[in-house]
């Protein structure tokens, strides 16, 4: 009798054969409690400087001597005012014992004048506050008392190492002053919404790259960024037809040299929508090594021997079409006319010419 074959089970689904490869995903509110501190700072900061708009500097102080500040954000009217988002990577959600010292270190400092009172001071922790801690940020009142009753235990000889801070006299009497309701835990899962829309946030936990928008159709004026190559390309035009092309009306009266053009048009809007791809969805540097790769690729090309200088940018340019580009994070979103493109940008730089000598 043959041997039955068992069911599949459910680890032997389609799914498992895509984990085989690639492992199980990691969520990302689970992936966060892995990172370390140092990590944790770089992507608060990375989240901060994505609401830029409310804010004219974000810069990390965390580190020896910050006085208890992590990530600043001054204000984008008045530079006197600032934010400041503490910085706590522990294993679970943050209690009240967590922060007394943070508070102490907050109240001495801007008591004696190394800083200013910040408008709102927020916790950022892999997994929030924990309940009591949530529910005593949601009374500033009864959170100063507490902090009072926990000042010599918490904060006298930890806030510096050079001297005890005794809460008694003048610092008493400003910390009683204090609002005490700038105070905040920001829950994780917000954060991590509004770093899915950073430059950072597929670097940080992969899933790919989003989709590209549509690549806008070339405007009919030639714009500034594009007088360069524009001005390459009539040249060669002219070179090809033995006359003067001094304006893209010029080419008009020629099919084959206008269907060029325009194509080549296109080309260099699609390469410019990837630089701006690139720019709002990965940390800097994967566009520019894309313009070295083609760079390179299309070096022999370029430098061969071509009886006209539109023949030198045809070859150039399919060439550049057909390249094997796999190492950039790019590359699941390159086209043929990103790679065709970017030749119009180096022309457009004076990276190269068209012309035997033109570099």
């Amino acid at each position: 009798m043959d041997e039955k074959v068992p069911l599949p089970t459910t680890s032997m689904s389609d799914e498992a054969a895509v984990y085989s490869a690639f492992g199980i995903p990691i969520p990302k509110i689970d992936r966060i409690k892995i990172f370390s501190a140092s990590q944790w700072e770089d992507f608060t900061l990375e989240w901060v400087d994505s609401i830029r708009e409310n804010y004219k500097e974000v810069e990390r102080c965390g580190g020896a001597g910050d006085m208890g500040r992590d990530i600043i954000a001054t204000d984008i009217v008045d530079p006197d005012v600032w934010d400041n988002y503490q910085c706590k990577h522990y294993k679970s959600g943050l209690t009240p014992s967590d922060i007394w010292v943070e508070l102490g270190k907050l109240v001495y400092y801007t008591f004696i004048g190394e800083y200013r009172y910040p408008r709102k001071y927020y916790f950022i922790a892999p997994q929030g506050a924990g309940t009591k801690l949530s529910n005593l940020l949601k009374k500033p009142k009864l959170l100063k008392e507490q902090l009072k009753l926990q000042w010599k235990d918490q904060c006298e000889k930890r806030i510096t190492s050079t001297t005890d801070i005794v809460l008694a006299g003048g610092i008493e009497s400003y910390l009683d002053g204090l609002d005490f309701a700038i105070f905040h835990a920001v829950p994780p899962l917000r954060i991590i919404e509004q770093h899915a829309k950073t430059r950072w946030h597929a670097a940080r936990f992969g899933g790919g790259l989003p989709l590209r928008p549509t690549v806008e159709t070339p405007p009919e004026e030639i714009a500034n960024e594009e007088v360069n190559y524009v001005k390459a390309l009539l040249d060669v035009y002219g070179e090809a037809l033995s006359t003067v092309v001094s304006s893209v009306k010029d080419l008009t009266a020629y099919k084959k040299y206008n269907r060029h053009f325009s194509s080549s048009r296109f080309e260099f809007y699609s390469a410019e929508a990837l630089r701006t791809f690139s720019r709002d969805t990965l940390p800097p540097g994967p566009f520019t090594k894309l313009q070295f790769l083609v760079r390179a690729g299309v070096a022999d090309v370029l430098d061969a021997d071509h009886d006209l200088k539109f023949l030198r940018l045809t070859s150039v340019t399919n060439f550049a079409a057909l390249l094997p580009i796999t190492d950039n994070p790019l590359v699941e979103r390159l086209t043929i006319l990103d790679k065709k493109g970017i030749c119009h940008q180096l022309v457009n730089d004076g990276e190269f010419g068209w012309g035997a000598n033109d570099e």
